[in-house]
């Protein structure tokens, strides 16, 4: 049974939060819905809501309620949350049930995840999938999620790839087998860990069919794998493609593999969505990354270096170049205060209207070949 996690954090009453002109959208507009989930170009990703990211004092104060009332006046109406973000499912629910006069449920979307509860505690079993995904339903006091992710499935499905780091779009030609992605092997389990996730993703299935759920999806790190388990889940009974497929960090300034991936994922596996999360890829694009980041020193060091090309820092100008090469993919933006919110949607308008393009494309170009002289251009990391 999971255990039941408790907010440490009060939500202060409404009428007490402050609601000043920080507090209001600077312009409207641009947030135009991306087809076929209507969903919009910027997702608010709650995982800023919890101790990965922020400390309990900032957790529990009026900051998250200001954040998603502030992000979903700019018309960021999509949020992405988990329960392996410790209080971020309730935190998010008990902000949204506050708002719930200004925005109904029927406002916005939800997505979470289900299968991950701590750094190595997974459990895809289906009896526990439906439990987490009931736990989620309360947490966010809501009668259907949106979207439903596997959480990071390439901990838990078979091990099929050459070597665990570096760059991986040669999985997609020269070194396909290699990855699991040989044309007409598709339908292939590999092993147990494979079988787990079938199992799994069928119980989804039977809570969309039960209304609890629309959509299903798998997220993780690893490109390939992505590919292969839902080149899998098409191939395997009942022959049903992948919702949405969630992809970390690999849509940014030092690894945009992503767009090598997106339509294998669209054509071949047939996904619906894709969506890309962490412009910043997890902090490590901004000026301080958290100390448990997984990237190592000499990648770190070219970011730093990276900093110093735009005088607006490193942060605007990733952020910037997610938002141009995310266009028709949903991007998720982590968002820990209304500040960070005015400052994304400023980038946001600000690049879909051209504005400062000549210089933003210098200075990336710039930036690109810092990270490509360093040897860590395109290149990932280990996960698991």
């Amino acid at each position: 049974m999971l255990p039941e996690i408790q907010s440490p954090f009060s939500l202060p009453p409404l009428d007490q939060v402050p609601d000043d002109e920080q507090d209001k959208p600077l312009f409207k507009g641009h947030l135009d819905e991306i087809r076929p989930l209507g969903l919009p170009r910027i997702i608010f990703g709650a995982g800023a809501f919890s101790n990965q990211y922020n400390k309990d004092t900032h957790l529990a104060s009026a900051a998250p309620l200001r954040t998603v009332r502030l992000a979903l006046r700019y018309g960021v109406r999509a949020f992405d949350t988990s329960p392996y973000y410790g209080p971020s499912e309730i935190i998010l629910g008990d902000c949204l049930k506050a708002l719930s006069g200004e925005f109904p449920r029927s406002s916005y979307q939800l997505m979470t995840k289900c299968g991950r509860y701590g750094p190595s505690a997974f459990d895809y079993k289906p009896a526990t999938i439906r439990e987490s995904v009931e736990r989620s339903l309360k947490r966010l006091h809501t009668e259907y999620l949106d979207t439903v992710f596997l959480h990071d499935v390439e901990f838990v499905c078979t091990q099929v790839a050459p070597r665990a780091t570096g760059d991986n779009s040669t999985a997609l030609d020269i070194e396909a087998p290699e990855f699991g992605l040989a044309e007409g092997k598709e339908a292939k389990i590999h092993g147990d860990g494979d079988q787990k996730i079938l199992d799994a993703f069928a119980e989804l299935r039977k809570m969309k069919e039960e209304g609890l759920i629309k959509n299903i999806g798998i997220t993780g790190y690893p490109l390939p794998t992505l590919l292969r388990l839902a080149l899998c889940i098409l191939h395997n009974p009942p022959y049903e493609p992948v919702d949405v497929i969630l992809s970390y960090s690999h849509l940014n300034l030092q690894n945009s593999t992503f767009l090598a991936f997106a339509p294998h994922l669209t054509t071949r596996a047939k996904v619906k969505q894709l969506l890309a999360a962490s412009p910043l890829s997890m902090g490590l694009l901004t000026p301080s990354p958290p100390q448990w980041h997984p990237a190592p020193p000499p990648l770190k060091a070219s970011a730093a270096a990276a900093g110093k090309l735009w005088d607006k820092g490193l942060p605007d100008l990733a952020l910037g170049y997610a938002i141009r090469f995310a266009e028709g993919v949903p991007l998720v933006a982590g968002f820990s205060s209304p500040e960070e919110v005015h400052h994304c949607l400023r980038i946001s308008k600000e690049v879909s209207e051209g504005d400062n393009k000549e210089k933003r494309v210098e200075a990336e170009q710039l930036a690109l070949a810092t990270f490509r002289d360093a040897g860590s251009l395109g290149w990932s990391w280990s996960s698991p």
